[in-house]
């Protein structure tokens, strides 16, 4: 047995860092090239706002960890930093924190691949992860709802052919127990389906009931409207939803009745969302080209919102809460995302500033070149997010896992068949991920891993990773030739 005495050990130490902090300057170059998936893109201006700093304290690793050695301390602290800083105990905790956790894991973006997860023969219009992440939704304008078990494979969990179908499924909300899913279309009638039966292929009241939950009521005109937009609360007892009747719906499941209807804008509401946990504030977005917030408990007046935010020039495709009640992201037809503070809301509708002097219908006409530069005289929003395309279809956009990113991205389907993954602080593009031939409506990100799954109006549902995973482009037997659908 031989006894290292503890100067040596210590100078041992030192030796060792400096191996490791030469090793990870490699692996931090090497990573880089993978994580931006072609570089940073476009020019970064560094937000300076609340939430900046919010994401920044998410994201930044313990201050002890940023010091392998002593009295040298770097902006950049690596991942291979990280760990052995971990070991070695250096910020007095024996673990990461979350922050650390996050500036980890926010490294590695889902850019690699795709492989294909399956493909249909319609339409892709909706894509999203389960809350946990187990189960994956994708649903399509043939009718078919698919439910997968991403622990088990990407196995098909329930195969669902939905009913009173118009024109296509424009929206799916999984329940959040995950036992069950509601499905809209271009009608009042929204359906919950149990997803914990045996049942595989679920055809509506052929195989299983499909109940259907009437939002119409008598001073709404029947059925001549239909619902673009529908959300679970937290506690899973109401759905909110946004229709094509300028309104805003609450249904109660418990007492299997409508509770509250909204004349909330001026045109279609084609976005809701609860704002947090809590289901009291409701945001909504509108061909109106206004973001609203309402707030359940005090109504002054029927249809009065609580405020109102306004910096969009054309109509809102979707809204995406950051989950505590004060920030959220829309996506706009005036080729934006703009991010929202909701303390900078205003109380009246604005009368002017917001027209434009060109015609434009963003259904069958490329947006025009000289207006992608204006802004709104009356803008509200904190930030402006540019570079994908936002036409043809509702295309929706969202912060990044909490878990995994700390929220410090913001992505996006796109009209040119590309996601996009933004920087919320620099503004800057980070990613472009490319391989679909027709438009991405929907996409989704993992809540705890670095994956990401885009569905396609080219029928493809296709699965990002990061670099490093173990799985190559074409491994997966379903990897399909591509192919466009009309």
């Amino acid at each position: 047995m031989y006894f290292v005495p503890e100067a040596t050990a210590v100078n041992d130490m030192g030796h060792w860092f400096s191996r490791l902090e030469l090793e990870s300057e490699l692996l931090d170059g090497l990573a880089n090239n993978y994580e931006v998936a072609g570089g940073v893109k476009g020019p970064s201006s560094l937000l300076d706002h609340e939430i900046a700093h919010l994401t920044n304290l998410r994201t930044s690793p313990h201050e002890n960890l940023s010091r392998v050695l002593p009295r040298k301390r770097k902006a950049i602290v690596s991942s291979v930093k990280m760990l052995a800083g971990r070991e070695a105990n250096y910020s007095g905790r024996g673990r990461f924190t979350t922050a650390d956790r996050c500036h980890v894991l926010s490294k590695f973006l889902p850019v690699h691949g795709p492989w294909v997860v399956d493909q249909m023969t319609t339409r892709g219009y909706v894509s999203q992860f389960s809350a946990d992440g187990s189960l994956f939704v994708a649903a399509f304008q043939g009718s078919h709802i698919r439910i997968y078990d991403v622990e088990r494979g990407w196995k098909v969990r329930k195969n669902i052919l939905a009913q009173s179908l118009r024109w296509t499924i424009t929206d799916t909300s999984l329940s959040p127990d995950q036992r069950h899913l509601v499905y809209a279309t271009m009608s009042p009638i929204v359906h919950i389906v149990n997803i914990g039966s045996a049942t595989t292929d679920s055809l509506a009241n052929v195989t299983e009931i499909h109940e259907g939950l009437d939002f119409s009521d008598e001073d709404n005109g029947g059925y001549s409207f239909g619902i673009f937009s529908v959300k679970f609360s937290s506690d899973g007892r109401e759905i909110v939803a946004g229709s094509s009747d300028d309104a805003i719906y609450v249904y109660d499941l418990e007492a299997n009745k409508l509770t509250l209807r909204i004349s909330a804008h001026a045109s279609d509401v084609n976005t809701v969302c609860f704002a947090d946990e809590s289901s009291h504030l409701i945001f909504s977005g509108s061909d109106d080209n206004l973001c609203k917030v309402w707030d359940r408990r005090c109504f002054r007046a029927k249809g009065k919102p609580a405020g109102i935010l306004i910096g969009h020039l054309e109509g809102i495709t979707f809204i995406d809460s950051r989950g505590d009640g004060r920030y959220l992201i829309s996506n706009g037809k005036d080729q934006t995302i703009k991010l929202w503070d909701i303390r900078k809301m205003s109380s009246n509708t604005p009368s002017s500033g917001g027209s434009r002097n060109y015609d434009w219908d963003y259904r069958w006409m490329e947006y025009p070149s000289q207006a992608r530069e204006l802004k709104h005289p009356g803008d509200q929003s904190v930030s402006t997010f540019r570079g994908h395309s936002v036409l043809r279809t509702l295309i929706r956009c969202y912060f990044s896992p909490e878990y995994s990113t700390g929220q410090k991205y913001i992505y996006t389907g796109s009209y040119d068949a590309c996601v996009y993954v933004y920087d919320l602080v620099t503004g800057a593009e980070v990613a472009k991920l490319q391989y679909h031939t027709s438009t991405i409506r929907d996409c989704s990100w993992h809540p705890n891993y670095p994956m990401l799954v885009s569905s396609s109006w080219d029928g493809h549902v296709a699965k990002w990773d990061f670099p490093g995973a173990g799985e190559e482009p074409g491994s997966n037997k379903k990897q399909l030739r591509r192919r466009s659908i009309y």
